[in-house]
């Protein structure tokens, strides 16, 4: 049906929405399917901007957290500077207006190359990734980021359940 319905532009790409921990089993699992040649490359796993610790945007995925930290761009920062160096291809954090408000992002991306290396590198960048905005919100007092922490065993040093 996409086919059908969406016009191709660029290089064939999937979609799909992940949670803490569903990421990096999916980003190692395509990985191993690379190294067993299963499917091949080019495979790049990027990110949109639409994520809970990679973006401040008051207007939108940030708009009214519990603590008013609505345009606090520490976050999306610290997940650009932690996955800069986990991260093969790099880290995108560009900035842009949108309304009143700059916003602030960070988009990392990787590419599975089969190995063991990059198991690892896969396996840290997409645990990070989510695993930062889990912190955002459990530092601003959500209940639920709290929950998915303690499941997936995200550390968070300010946290104290």
């Amino acid at each position: 049906m996409a086919q059908e319905r969406v016009t191709f532009q660029g290089l064939p790409a999937r979609i799909c929405w992940l949670g803490q921990g569903a990421r990096a089993r999916f980003g190692v699992a395509m990985n191993e399917l690379v190294g067993t040649g299963e499917i091949s490359a080019p495979i790049v796993i990027g990110r949109d901007h639409l994520d809970t610790g990679s973006v401040a945007s008051p207007n939108r995925e940030t708009e009214a957290m519990k603590d008013g930290t609505d345009a606090v761009a520490d976050w999306p920062i610290l997940n650009a500077f932690s996955n800069s160096f986990r991260s093969e291809l790099g880290v995108v954090s560009p900035r842009w207006r949108s309304g009143d408000w700059e916003l602030a992002s960070c988009r990392p991306g990787t590419r599975p190359r089969g190995t063991a290396e990059m198991t690892e590198r896969i396996s840290r960048v997409l645990t990070n990734d989510p695993g930062i905005g889990v912190a955002r919100h459990a530092d601003a007092g959500y209940e639920l980021a709290r929950e998915i922490a303690k499941r997936e065993g995200i550390q968070i040093p300010m946290d104290a359940s």
